[in-house]
C-alpha cells in the first residue's frame, strides 16, 4: 500500500530525521549536502550516501565538493503502509546513510538495527 504525500511533506520528514541527530555528529557533517530525489536511476534504494567517509580520509583529503546523502521519496512512499510507517522508514533511511558518512558499514549497521 502506497502513502502519498506532497514533496514538501516527504522533504520535511527528512528534515524532521535530521533534527534527530546529536548535535556533535552534525557539526561533524559540515561537507555534506541531504538531497530528496525521487528514485535512484537503475537501483532500487531508499538512500544513498556519495563520498569519503571520515575514517577513511587522511590528511590531503581537503578541497573536495562536499559529499551527499540522497533520500529517494518513492520507494519509500510507495512501501510504506501508512504515513507513520513512512516516517519510520526515512529516519532509519537517514542514519543509516549518515552512519556510512561517520565509516559505519552496512554489515555493522544490519547488527545494530539500522540495515
Amino acid at each position: 500500500m502506497a502513502v502519498t504525500m506532497s514533496d514538501a511533506q516527504f522533504e520535511e520528514l527528512v528534515s524532521e530525521a535530521l533534527d534527530l541527530i546529536p548535535e556533535q555528529f552534525l557539526k561533524a557533517m559540515d561537507n555534506v549536502v541531504v538531497l530528496v530525489e525521487g528514485r535512484h536511476p537503475t537501483r532500487h534504494l531508499y538512500g544513498l550516501y556519495h563520498g569519503v567517509a571520515l575514517t577513511s580520509r587522511n590528511s590531503h583529503y581537503s578541497w573536495n565538493l562536499p559529499d551527499t546523502i540522497t533520500i529517494y521519496r518513492e520507494p519509500i512512499l510507495a512501501h510504506a503502509a501508512d504515513a507513520d510507517a513512512a516516517r519510520e522508514q526515512v529516519v532509519t533511511t537517514v542514519i543509516h546513510e549518515v552512519a556510512h558518512h561517520f565509516g559505519i558499514d552496512d554489515d555493522r549497521l544490519d547488527e545494530l538495527g539500522w540495515a
